[in-house]
């Protein structure tokens, strides 16, 4: 066996440690373990991160393939990409926006900034995002309107201070079984508490000491019922707000009876309470996808945070802290040029927009005036705008809303995939590139609380195969050769290019080096000297000055006031509440073993049918209707057999499905929050049929 080799799981947002070692032939991991000595997980390891580290399932991509007489046949690297180099430069030549581009949060650090390098100073396209849109967008969108910065002020020490939790709208026992445990193991304590909100009885809310279930999308409701409670009752944290925060006088004014929010909500006054009573103490308000995933995602996410703000729960111990799914969704947003320049450096401002030209050394005006519409607008342009799509580890024709249009749209433009695995994507696609994984890539990654830390390559990468950063420079020299100097970059040399251009932002990543990281493994943002590492955001604790004077405090945001910002939004329709036709509320969410879309744990060629979860009260009411365990679901924009499991937990009103089957987002809405571009997977209104012949 060759030598163990630290690295990061890529699993999810966790970030824990892994120690891999390669078989003595061939490629591949054979072993992988949990790494004692990395700082964020000390050795813990979920069965997922190892087995999908080890021996993910999906069909791996081995050599390049292009689309001949309608076909997808074996070819030369060579070849594919003078066909990707093709069909880039000709939608260029007829405008930047003719191309549209997809990056991943499975990507490094490392080749997700090569790749808004590209997009933005190479070919200066504002069709440029990544699949993080699709989970993270609101959660982002909130922390910059509530602080002024996308850095969730909370770290995983927190967890152990903290006297209650609070999980709303997330499944951290399926989606971070790591995370959860460090959860669980605080809340065995005495005296604290762990309670979930979520419309299902989630294998969270199995697991915690209270469950309180809100009407299928109205968390926002739930949240300003909360804070109605609060204030009616005089428990909010007056001395904070005035001290920190700004706008809670309007909020007041904007806000709804309790007993108003409440009936919205359709939540008892028990529960109320106990939510309120929770932030009465230091407490941590964890979300996910199940608040984000909302055309009033980043409404809700606010809501949430002013929970926090009400009631002073911004210091060590307590605070909003939202759970990123993808492994790299972190970095993506801090490094790509996505939302902002590298660093979090302000998309929209000129000086910021001239920083990165003369630091790329291109024009100012060849970069976009805009970030986009978002992947959602991005597919619906193929036609009007887009010409080209490259996608980059992701997987758009099963992973968009409204996929069965989405498919055809992308079917009508030249589409680039590049992936390590065999995908619907790839499936479609009239160039695919195939790329390295985990194991065989060298990098590194941001994990949820802001750890940097980094990803090495266990064993050789398979003939046949590059790595992402390989294949973005090899592109980017030909399409745009004043911004790439080498078809091969170094790593080390693109981590230290991304970090300069971070030097006195708020997200300060210079003091971070592949040599720190070698001695340190794991180094939090903002660090940026050699010496530092981030902690806790936004809060100081000040030492007192003399024998009597206790510790001061002091909070700081960089906001336009310095000053924490409450939020106005109250909660609106669904964009489809059921009626007569379809009376029944669908909602998706992660599957214990799934992976993004399903790609490294089914087929798919031949996926079988999405497991139902569904009261068995309601399969009751169709019992004439199913056939062999199975029935139909019928959306407004399609249909999916599925096999039925009987589960209590689920509402009686609900379907669930897991998100990572292809099938499921044929279903969903292709309505979008407003103000994050993140869609609404969560509720729509369907029917129940029987099985199609």
């Amino acid at each position: 066996m060759s030598d163990w080799v630290p690295t990061t799981c890529m699993r999810c947002a966790v970030g824990c440690g892994h120690m891999h070692q390669a078989p003595d032939k061939g490629s591949g991991i054979a072993v992988a373990r949990g790494d004692v000595s990395h700082p964020v997980s000390r050795g813990m390891a979920c069965s997922r991160g190892i087995r999908e580290s080890q021996n993910p399932q999906g069909e791996w991509l081995q050599r390049p393939l292009v689309r001949r007489d309608g076909e997808l046949v074996p070819t030369t690297w060579d070849v594919a990409v003078a066909r990707a180099l093709e069909a880039l430069q000709d939608a260029k030549a007829s405008s930047p926006h003719a191309v549209g581009i997809l990056g991943s949060g499975q990507q490094t650090n490392e080749a997700a900034y090569l790749l808004g390098k590209l997009a933005r100073g190479g070919i200066g396209t504002r069709n440029y995002d990544a699949n993080t849109t699709l989970c993270m967008a609101s959660a982002v969108t909130a922390y910059y309107q509530a602080f002024g910065s996308d850095a969730p002020p909370c770290t995983y020490d927190d967890i152990e201070e903290a006297d209650r939790h609070i999980v709303w709208g997330a499944n951290p026992a399926v989606a971070h079984p790591v995370m959860f445990r460090w959860i669980q193991q605080a809340a065995d304590e005495a005296g604290v508490e762990l309670i979930t909100v979520d419309p299902m009885r989630s294998e969270t809310a199995e697991n915690s000491d209270h469950h309180v279930a809100p009407e299928p999308g109205k968390d926002l409701a739930l949240a300003r019922a909360v804070l109605a409670e609060l204030v009616d009752s005089d428990r909010t944290d007056d001395e904070f707000i005035e001290r920190a925060t700004d706008g809670f006088d309007d909020l007041l004014d904007s806000l709804p009876s309790a007993e108003d929010a409440r009936e919205e909500a359709d939540v008892s006054e028990a529960a109320i309470e106990l939510l309120a009573s929770a932030l009465d103490e230091q407490a941590l308000l964890y979300w996910g996808m199940g608040i984000n995933q909302h055309v009033q995602g980043t409404e809700t996410a606010r809501a949430l945070i002013d929970l926090c703000l009400a009631t002073g729960n911004l210091k060590p111990g307590s605070g909003p802290f939202s759970l990123t799914g993808q492994a790299n969704s972190m970095g993506t947003r801090v490094v790509s040029s996505k939302g902002t320049w590298p660093g979090q450096r302000p998309f929209e401002d000129p000086d910021e927009r001239q920083f990165i030209a003369d630091e790329w050394g291109i024009p100012v005006d060849r970069l976009p005036d805009s970030t986009g519409p978002g992947p959602v607008g991005m597919v619906e342009a193929i036609d009007d705008e887009v010409e080209v799509v490259w996608t980059v580890a992701t997987n758009p024709v099963a992973g968009m809303p409204e996929a069965s249009a989405a498919r055809e749209r992308l079917e009508e433009a030249t589409v680039i995939a590049q992936d390590a695995f065999h995908t619907e994507t790839t499936a479609i696609a009239d160039v695919v590139l195939p790329a390295a994984t985990w194991g065989e890539s060298e990098g590194t990654a941001i994990n949820m609380e802001r750890n940097v830390s980094r990803v090495r390559a266990a064993t050789e990468q398979p003939s046949g195969i590059r790595s992402d950063l390989e294949i973005i420079a090899t592109i980017g020299k030909r399409l745009a050769p004043d911004l790439f100097e080498r078809h091969r970059p170094d790593p080390a040399r693109v981590f230290d290019e991304f970090t300069a251009l971070t030097v006195g932002t708020n997200a300060d990543c210079s003091g971070i080096d592949y040599e720190r990281l070698d001695d340190e493994l794991a180094v939090r943002w903002p660090a940026p000297d050699e010496e530092s590492a981030g902690g806790y955001r936004y809060h100081q604790e000040l030492a007192g000055d003399g024998a009597t004077a206790a510790p001061a405090e002091r909070w700081s945001f960089p906001t336009a006031t310095g000053r924490a910002q409450f939020s106005t939004g109250t909660q609106e329709r669904l964009p489809e509440p059921t009626d007569e036709q379809f009376p029944v509320t669908l909602t998706t969410a992660r599957e214990k073993d799934g992976y993004n879309t399903g790609i490294r744990s089914r087929s798919v060629e031949d996926p079988g049918p999405v497991v139902a979860r569904i009261n068995p009260r309601l399969i009751d009411e169709y019992d004439e209707l199913v056939t062999e365990n199975r029935l139909t679901v019928v959306s407004r924009r399609g249909r999916a057999e599925v096999e039925l499991d009987p589960d209590a937990g689920v509402p009686e009103g609900m379907v669930w499905l897991s998100i990572h089957h292809p099938d499921t987002n044929r279903l969903t809405l292709p309505d979008t929050d407003p103000e994050s571009d993140e869609p609404h997977f969560k509720q729509c209104a369907v029917r129940l049929e029987s099985p199609t012949e």
